[in-house]
């Protein structure tokens, strides 16, 4: 069984909504990313999305696309991330780790070498937001072969395609809180709560929501509608807050405490 199957088979049992950290791979560096990992997985993480770094994230809003650059600067490449993956494993992550990349770098690097190294790097889902679920077979017969779930994002703007789209999904289904890009904000899509209930009328998969949740209020809200939630722009940006700190070797376990804090509070713990 994939890993994020028997992960939210566990928190269905124990009525538990999945809290699902993004962090961009790389930033601000490999070895922080792998103690980001460790400190989210303390804190109480049931899944972690690890952001392969692009220098065209179409998805991504200014706090992922800075942090990617701030990634890319150090010449970490989707190759990296997935190494950055087996080392964590080998530290001790224990839940399900899912790569968050666009298709450009999985096709650069070649699907046929990606796919073998994932599966051995303890990858257990790929989501991939600038591919369409028509043009997917390729990357989702490497999925099919590798025991990786392919999880696919939907936005209310594709109500339309919602049975399309998720009848080709694993794993879980990812929806899409508002229009646009990622990044924080007060306000989501009118219409969320109908949405997803939409979603959920159209499959036997979890469904996760992300984009924009910042604060306790708003994950508060969501875990009552959704089985897992997304928490990404707003734990980037508090890295970037804490980068003084963490680029000092005095300071540096005050920069990933800080962190802790703020996971803490996102979670009203």
């Amino acid at each position: 069984m994939n890993l994020i199957d028997q992960t939210f088979a566990e928190l269905k049992k124990e009525q538990q909504t999945a809290f699902i950290p993004f962090i961009t791979a790389g930033d601000p560096d490999v070895s922080t990313t792998l103690d980001l990992m460790l400190q989210l997985q303390r804190s109480g993480a049931n899944l972690i999305e690890l952001g392969v770094p692009y220098s065209d994230p179409l998805a991504d809003g200014p706090v992922i696309q800075q942090a990617s650059i701030r990634a890319l600067n150090n010449n970490v490449t989707i190759l990296d991330v997935i190494g950055i993956a087996n080392q964590a494993k080998e530290a001790g992550i224990g839940i399900p780790l899912i790569l968050f990349t666009y298709y450009n770098p999985l096709l650069q690097a070649g699907l046929e070498n990606l796919f073998p190294l994932m599966s051995k790097s303890g990858i257990d889902g790929i989501i991939v937001p600038d591919l369409p679920v028509e043009e997917s077979d390729k990357v989702r017969f490497h999925c099919e072969q590798y025991n990786i779930h392919y999880i696919p994002l939907v936005a209310p703007t594709s109500q339309e395609r919602i049975g399309p789209i998720v009848e080709r999904a694993s794993g879980f289904v990812y929806c899409v809180s508002s229009l646009g890009v990622t990044g924080q904000r007060k306000n989501f899509y009118g219409d969320i709560e109908e949405f997803l209930l939409k979603v959920r009328d159209n499959t036997h998969l979890p469904i996760i929501v992300g984009f924009g949740i910042s604060d306790n209020n708003q994950y508060r809200r969501f875990s009552e509608l959704a089985d897992g939630i997304v928490v990404g722009s707003t734990i980037v940006h508090t890295v970037e807050e804490n980068l003084g700190l963490l680029k000092q070797p005095t300071t540096y376990s005050q920069g990933i405490n800080n962190i802790r804090e703020f996971i803490s509070h996102l979670l009203g713990n």
